[in-house]
Formats: structure tokens, sequence, C-alpha cells
């Protein structure tokens, strides 16, 4: 009998406690997650999104054209899963939630968990919604680098997956504007215990500089430079501040970007190249030429050294975020690359 779940958020409580990278042991792991479509009888026609940073669940709300009988996930044939990440503030237990206050306070002396742990918590999920097989693994950005690590860990689970904006490693300069990024919500009076909503804001201020590019900012931007009371992309930015501010967490941003640092799929397996070499699923690899925070040399390099990899290339003024903003054309890549291999 086929299984049909309704879009909407649902949560899921995993039968039993999670054991991360670290050693730290959640008793309790709550899962928000949203679906679409209904699962086959053998649960073989699964894709799984993955979102990125600050997203959530809710993949209509962020990547809305994607999904729809025009769209490259159509719920006429896929069971449509995505999941809040492990750490997140969207329905997943994060900070905030006792459990995970319980295990690591408010502020933990080292990163709490990892892009590996998420993939782990989202194969659970899967199994308890009957997810047998997953027909594709998309992501773009956090996301792309949780595809990575389910192709990696669970290859006999994925079919296909499909990494946008997303490196194999998450490089010094990734890290270097991460850390910057924390260190400004460290600098609030009221972290940790408070909103820290200044500090919140300040960081998603850096984190949207990197997100766009220099020609970006010039074709929106530039006719306004000389506005000497409020130049139109200091109100762009501190507009992008607040209004995480109104729909994020403090402590999640902090222990999310410690997961962006946390990925580097060689770790453990050789090397870079070793571990990719193992990765024998058709791979689309989509890079932006204008990206400065993942830099196109990194997608080049993780096209040449997926075996099945296929290097396809958004060009576009809008640098990191056009994987978002360009969803048309993210939808025509995504689905040309599944009509190669999901017929």
């Amino acid at each position: 009998m086929s299984l049909r779940v309704a879009s909407g958020r649902q949560q899921h409580v995993l039968p039993a406690p999670v054991t991360v990278e670290s050693g730290a042991v959640l008793p309790r792991v709550s899962v928000a997650y949203h679906t679409w479509g209904t699962l086959a009888p053998g649960g073989d026609n699964a894709v799984l999104v993955c979102h990125a940073l600050t997203g959530s669940s809710d993949v209509a709300d962020w990547w809305g054209a994607l999904i729809g009988p025009e769209g490259a996930l159509d719920p006429a044939r896929d069971f449509i899963v995505c999941s809040n990440v492990l750490g997140s503030c969207y329905g997943t237990t994060g900070p905030g939630t006792p459990e995970w206050d319980a295990v690591f306070g408010a502020t933990p002396d080292s990163p709490a968990v990892t892009v590996r742990d998420i993939v782990h918590v989202q194969r659970q999920l899967l199994d308890a919604l009957g997810v047998r097989r997953l027909r594709l693994v998309i992501g773009g950005s956090m996301g792309g680098m949780q595809a990575l690590e389910w192709a990696l860990l669970y290859p006999e689970f994925v079919e296909a997956i499909a990494v946008l904006a997303a490196p194999a490693v998450h490089a010094p300069w990734a890290v270097a504007l991460a850390e910057v990024q924390r260190q400004a919500i460290f600098a609030d009076p009221e972290w940790p215990h408070g909103r820290a909503a200044k500090g919140l804001a300040t960081a998603r201020m850096m984190g949207m500089i990197s997100y766009r590019s220099a020609q970006a900012f010039e074709a929106r931007f530039g006719a306004a430079r000389h506005d000497a009371s409020a130049p139109g992309v200091t109100r762009w930015l501190h507009r992008h501040g607040d209004k995480l501010v109104d729909r994020f967490d403090a402590r999640a941003y902090v222990t999310l970007t410690h997961v962006l640092d946390s990925h580097d799929v060689g770790r453990g397996r050789g090397g870079v190249q070793a571990a990719l070499a193992r990765l024998h699923q058709p791979a689309l690899v989509v890079g932006i030429d204008t990206d400065i925070l993942y830099l196109p040399d990194e997608m080049r390099a993780l096209g040449r050294d997926l075996p099945a990899g296929e290097l396809c290339w958004l060009e576009s003024p809008h640098g990191h975020d056009a994987f978002l903003i360009e969803q048309d054309v993210v939808l025509r890549a995504v689905r040309t690359f599944r009509a190669q291999f999901d017929m």
C-alpha cells in the first residue's frame, strides 16, 4: 500500500538516542520535516532536498519553482522530503531545546555537530517514513555538503546527487568568513543568554556580502553611492540583518556555521580525491561563476574529481545566492540531469 503524507510541517521523534561524532549523546531528537507526493509501494521514488544554513524544511518557501508538474521535482512521481537539520531552530532539536541544552549547555566549548551527524539523523527519519532508496539527493550551499556526505555515507541508498554551490571542503577562506560572523555574535552583550540581536544582525550583514558579488552590488547600488544620509547598500544590509533576527536564533547560527566548518569529505577517508573517487553515482555539480564564497576553482575541482560528475555553470551576476535567485535556470539544469538516468 502506498503512503501519502500531506505537505505541511510534521514532527518525528527518533526511537533511540543519537551519538554524534564528538561522542556526545542526545537522548532525544525530534525532527521537523515536510513532504510532497506519495511514497511508492517499494519505497524507491523518494527525493531528499537538503536546505542551506538558515533554511527550513519548507522547500516551497525558498525553492518553490523546483516543485510541481513543470518542475525538476514532481510530486506526481516523486516523494519529496526535506527535514530541518539537527542544530537548527525550525522545529528540529537544537540550541534552546531542553534535550540539546542538557547535553551541550548554553556555550559549548567545542563545535557540537557535523554535516555527517545531520545526515545520520536524516537517514533515521527516512527509515521511519518507509523510504528504501533515494532517486536523488539535492541541495545548495550547506545542502550540497549534505548531498555529498549522503553519497559517501550511504552509497547503496542514493542513486544520484545534485550539488549546487558547495565544495568538497570548507576552505580556510570560508572558515575565516564564518569565524568573523561568530565573533560578531560573541561580542553582543546579550550573548549567550539573550537574543544577541545586534550580533546576529551584524553576522548576517557580513554573510550577505559573501553571498552576492561585486557586480550585483554595483548594478543595484552604484547610482546611490553618494547618498551620505543612508546609501542604498547600507539600508539593504540592515534590512537583511533585521529580517534574520526576526526569524532565526543566534545560538543556532553559531552551531550551524561550525557545521559548515566541519565539512571535509576527505576527513578520515584518505583525503578529498580518494573520497570522491569512491562516488560512482551520477553527480550534477553546479558552480556559479561569480561566487566569492565557494570559488569557481573549487567547483571545477569537485566536478573533475567525481567519477560520474557533470559540471554545469550558472552564469549570473548574483554571486553565491544565484542558486536561490535563478530558480528557472536551476530547474532546467536539474531536469535535464535527471532525464539522463531517472526514467
